[in-house]
């Protein structure tokens, strides 16, 4: 896409990064009923824009920032064969730019990101309903693996 520019997040891009948050959240709120309402909150920006484990990048177009995500390197858990992995999150493309596949070159980004840091396992969460999102994935090469579950007691 010409035009296209995926860059490293900076601190300065911190109103439009908590903007796009909002925005995950708004987008993700169907899928889970008990996200809070009113200021919630899924990311700490400052933690993913200054970790050297982590890599936050911005896909800019025209001067304007229409899509994010991130890699963060994790420790694994002792079962698994890997001892560190990335996970993905604050993946979004602004709704009048998905289907022209944004996603893929930010996760591309994020892959290479990830190789150079020498890891080779990338994780990342999606829920359930968003069959959207899962195609998306799945077609870049990510398989499901685990399923969460979990029951409100309303107490």
């Amino acid at each position: 896409m010409k035009n296209l520019i995926i860059r490293t997040a900076l601190s300065k891009d911190q109103v439009a990064l908590l903007a796009l948050e909002q925005k995950v959240i708004e987008a993700e709120r169907p899928y889970n009923h008990t996200i809070k309402t009113k200021n919630a909150i899924y990311y700490d920006l400052d933690n993913l824009l200054t970790d050297p484990g982590s890599h936050l990048v911005v896909a800019e177009l025209n001067g304007e920032i229409i899509g994010s995500g991130y890699a963060k390197i994790r420790e694994s858990k002792k079962s698994l064969k890997h001892n560190r992995h990335s996970y993905l999150g604050f993946m979004y493309v602004s709704p009048k730019r998905r289907g022209l596949g944004i996603n893929g070159i930010i996760i591309e980004n994020l892959i290479n990101w990830s190789k150079e840091q020498g890891i080779s396992d990338l994780y990342l969460d999606v829920y359930d309903g968003n069959d959207a999102a899962i195609r998306a994935y799945e077609k870049i090469g990510f398989s499901k693996s685990l399923v969460e579950m979990k029951i409100n007691l309303g107490v």
